[in-house]
C-alpha cells in the first residue's frame, strides 16, 4: 500500500456527523468514507475530462 499523508482537515460538524454517519452505513471509518469519496470524485473529474476532449 502507498504511504499516506497526514493532514488537517476543516470541516463543518454537520457535514462530519453525516459522513461519519454515511461511513458507518457503509462499514467504513469516517476517515476511510472521506478517502472514498474523494476518490470516487476524482475518477468522475477523469471521465468528465475525458468527454469533453472527445467532443473538441
Amino acid at each position: 500500500m502507498a504511504e499516506k499523508k497526514a493532514f488537517v482537515l476543516r470541516v463543518n460538524p454537520d457535514v462530519l456527523k453525516e459522513i461519519e454517519t454515511w461511513g458507518a452505513d457503509e462499514f467504513r471509518s469516517t476517515n476511510g468514507q472521506i478517502e472514498f469519496l474523494l476518490q470516487e470524485a476524482l475518477k468522475a473529474r477523469k471521465k468528465t475530462s475525458r468527454k469533453k476532449k472527445d467532443t473538441e
